[in-house]
């Protein structure tokens, strides 16, 4: 059209063509601002989506087409401080502290002269002493538990006879042996062990009393006739310490020592490094040394010198672990005897403290313990019929510390 306009027109004049240049011009604007206006006034009549939730002011999520997620909304506080280290001092090596608080347990045995128990006593009826030196009891308890024991028997043969009369030695060891085995209950372990030269474990721990027996009546003639008891109550003491809990050995055995490599010393300085171990020895060889006695014509002063040392060897056996030593006469006193074994093992009160000086450096500490009565004087023990019993204490004379090296 604007191309005919000039062909059919090639003298208008120059205004004409202006006007109508400027007028194109105003139609194209005009059209440009009514495009946006129909889209906003499309975008206004859409229908709204029923589902859309507005987000609440404390939630800070995405939303979609079912609501915002329920983040909540960070906020500009700055995180707590962390807690400071404490300054390490120059040169200073780091280290940690240990305390090792020793305790000392105690079995007790309170009998009557005649050799009955005595029940009924309490911690306060108690005073324990360590090197002079008063402790205060931290527990004290008094049980029939089972007992946990080994039997230990010299069995070796007799030089001086021959015959029937050299096996009255031996026959003494088995019943004595026959004798503590009737006295245990089914709870109580018991290892049965021999020695003549070298000690042989016949049974080891065990509840079954029947074992028990089976095990001496397998014990045969002897083939020597050293005494080796040093080694052997040694090498027991040593297999036992590893048993937790209190243990008991019952040593049957004259007391001679005849081959031991170790000698009194050494052994009596095992003994009071024990712990947790009481020694109750029961002396046999009577019969034999009558008969010793009898064929020796007045020449047996060196043989009682020699019998008086080894009674006394078991006497300290059993004085420093808090037992009783027993020297029978007669087969018959033997059931007698190891009744009131088991009755003091299992009537004894046990009593544990730490002590005073709490000292690691193995050293021998004396002990005594005393009866009191509630006044702090000496405590009167009376029997059923009011009369003033006079008693005995039996507990260990002492323990050796733990060493520790620094």
């Amino acid at each position: 059209m604007i191309s005919d306009v000039f062909v059919g027109q090639k003298a208008a004049p120059l205004a004409s063509c202006m006007r109508l240049i400027l007028l194109a011009f105003v139609l194209l604007g005009m059209a440009s601002r009514t495009v946006p206006a129909q889209a906003q006034d499309t975008s206004q009549q859409a229908p709204a989506n029923p589902n859309q939730q507005e987000a609440p002011p404390e939630a800070g999520g995405p939303q979609n087409d079912v609501g915002p997620y329920v983040v909540p909304k960070k906020t500009d506080a700055p995180p707590p401080p962390a807690p400071e280290k404490p300054k390490k001092i120059e040169n200073m090596p780091n280290y940690a502290i240990s305390v090792d608080v020793p305790v000392v347990n105690l079995d007790v045995l309170v009998t009557s002269k005649d050799g009955q128990t005595v029940p009924g006593l309490t911690q306060e009826n108690f005073k324990i002493i360590e090197d002079g030196a008063p402790q205060k009891i931290a527990s004290f308890n008094q049980t029939q538990a089972p007992i946990t024991a080994v039997l230990l028997i010299e069995f070796a043969a007799a030089r001086a006879f021959s015959g029937s009369q050299a096996y009255h030695y031996m026959y003494d060891a088995l019943n004595a042996s026959y004798a503590f085995a009737r006295t245990l209950k089914k709870d109580d372990w018991v290892a049965v062990e021999s020695y003549d030269l070298k000690p042989t474990i016949l049974v080891d721990f065990t509840q079954d009393k029947q074992a028990i027996v089976g095990a001496l009546n397998g014990l045969r003639v002897p083939g020597f006739s050293e005494r080796n008891l040093f080694d052997a109550l040694f090498d027991t003491i040593d297999r036992i310490d590893r048993v937790e809990g209190r243990k008991y050995i019952i040593l049957i055995s004259s007391g001679a020592d005849t081959f031991s490599r170790l000698t009194l010393d050494d052994i009596l300085k095992k003994v009071k490094s024990t712990k947790d171990v009481t020694i109750y020895p029961v002396s046999i060889g009577w019969t034999y040394r009558e008969m010793v006695d009898a064929s020796s014509r007045g020449g047996g002063g060196m043989r009682d010198v020699t019998w008086a040392q080894n009674d006394n060897q078991m006497s300290t056996f059993a004085r420093l672990t808090g037992g009783r030593a027993y020297f029978p006469r007669f087969e018959g006193e033997l059931p007698e005897i190891f009744n009131q074994i088991g009755a003091d093992i299992r009537n004894q009160y046990t009593i544990s403290y730490h002590p005073t000086n709490s000292k690691l450096d193995g050293t021998y500490r004396k002990l005594k313990v005393e009866l009191q009565a509630p006044d702090g004087g000496p405590l009167k023990v009376h029997d059923q019929k009011g009369k003033e019993v006079k008693y005995v204490v039996y507990a260990r004379e002492g323990y050796t510390a733990k060493h520790t090296v620094e």
